[in-house]
């Protein structure tokens, strides 16, 4: 939703238009989500905040989280410093498996405030407190990582792709923790994958598109770059082109 928000307030306030394509993504994504939002699981009755961490501590999830930090300890710090400026997956990676930590933690805040406000104080308890400390630091992690992204690639490309693997990413955390897939049918299942690849596909339409002018052609091509080195390229002279000197000895004999 927040991909379908920016593009109609950058048609509003920015003047920019939303040309035919823009208008077919919008609705896939639209689509894709009504489809979701319609076959989702309902969510299953939670008395306190303790029993979110007695989910937590399944050994389903505590492998998956495990697992997690343990990929994103090691693409932090033995592949992000040589690899994360030519692999674009690299920091898009770590954004999104420790953001799919994070949304547990924050899932598990909204439940705690909920049960608060109908009496049922949950905000003393230690479990809070500690989803607050995980909360924070899956957050600061994803931002320095993605900033990093924006930085060094084209918004363009890391946009749709870090949608794409944050939402994959979730989706199985959420499934492992509280077990949504157990509680559907094959047929709500299949039915919300299809959802996912229409939102997945109105992403793709509205960002392969964005550079379209209305006349049939685009702009510009889609690169890697981000707009700093495409301008820094820009400015960098043209190599001169040294022919090879042979050097003949035959006069010197």
């Amino acid at each position: 939703l927040s991909i379908i928000v920016s593009a109609v307030l950058a048609h509003i306030m920015l003047n920019e238009k939303l040309h035919p394509f823009g208008m077919v993504g919008c609705l896939l994504c639209m689509a894709g989500s009504l489809v979701i939002v319609l076959h989702a699981p309902e969510e299953g009755q939670v008395h306190s905040i303790t029993d979110i961490m007695h989910k937590a501590l399944q050994p389903g999830f505590v492998m998956y989280a495990s697992l997690v930090v343990l990929i994103a300890f090691v693409l932090a710090v033995h592949v992000a410093p040589t690899h994360g400026t030519q692999q674009i997956m690299v920091y898009i990676s770590i954004c999104s498996l420790v953001g799919s930590l994070s949304v547990m933690s924050v899932k598990a805040l909204g439940i705690a405030l909920k049960l608060t406000f109908e009496g049922n104080n949950q905000l003393l308890r230690i479990e809070t407190a500690i989803c607050i400390l995980i909360v924070a630091l899956c957050i600061i992690t994803q931002m320095n990582y993605l900033n990093k992204a924006l930085d060094v690639f084209n918004t363009a490309v890391v946009s749709p792709i870090y949608y794409v693997t944050f939402t994959t990413a979730t989706i199985v955390a959420s499934g492992i923790m509280f077990k949504d897939f157990e509680r559907q049918s094959a047929v709500e299942l299949i039915t919300e994958v299809c959802g996912f690849i229409t939102i997945l596909a109105g992403v793709f339409l509205l960002h392969m598109t964005k550079d379209y002018d209305g006349t049939g052609t685009f702009r510009a091509p889609l690169t890697l770059n981000s707009p700093a080195q495409d301008k820094k390229q820009d400015e960098e002279p043209e190599g001169v082109n040294l022919l090879p000197v042979v050097r003949n000895n035959s006069f010197d004999k």
